[in-house]
């Protein structure tokens, strides 16, 4: 009988959830695991959201709100 295939962790990113202040959510949002190290750990990931949200408006048109909260997404 042929074996399952190892469960392979993607090291590379971090997911996390995000809270905005008009009370959407958004899931899963990828942080390169690389710029959480440091002294400040999660909080440079709110930076990186927020320039994505930004990004992401410009090209859409459709600007987000303010985080109100992030934190890791439950592992799978």
């Amino acid at each position: 009988m042929a074996r399952k295939p190892a469960k392979v962790t993607n090291s590379e990113f971090v997911l996390f959830d995000v809270v905005y202040d008009d009370g959407s959510r958004s899931s899963n949002r990828r942080v390169p695991a690389s710029e959480l190290g440091g002294p400040n750990g999660d909080d440079a990931a709110r930076h990186i959201i927020a320039a994505q949200d930004r990004e992401l408006a410009e090209i859409s048109g459709r600007p987000r709100g303010e985080i109100k909260s992030i934190s890791r997404s439950a592992v799978r």
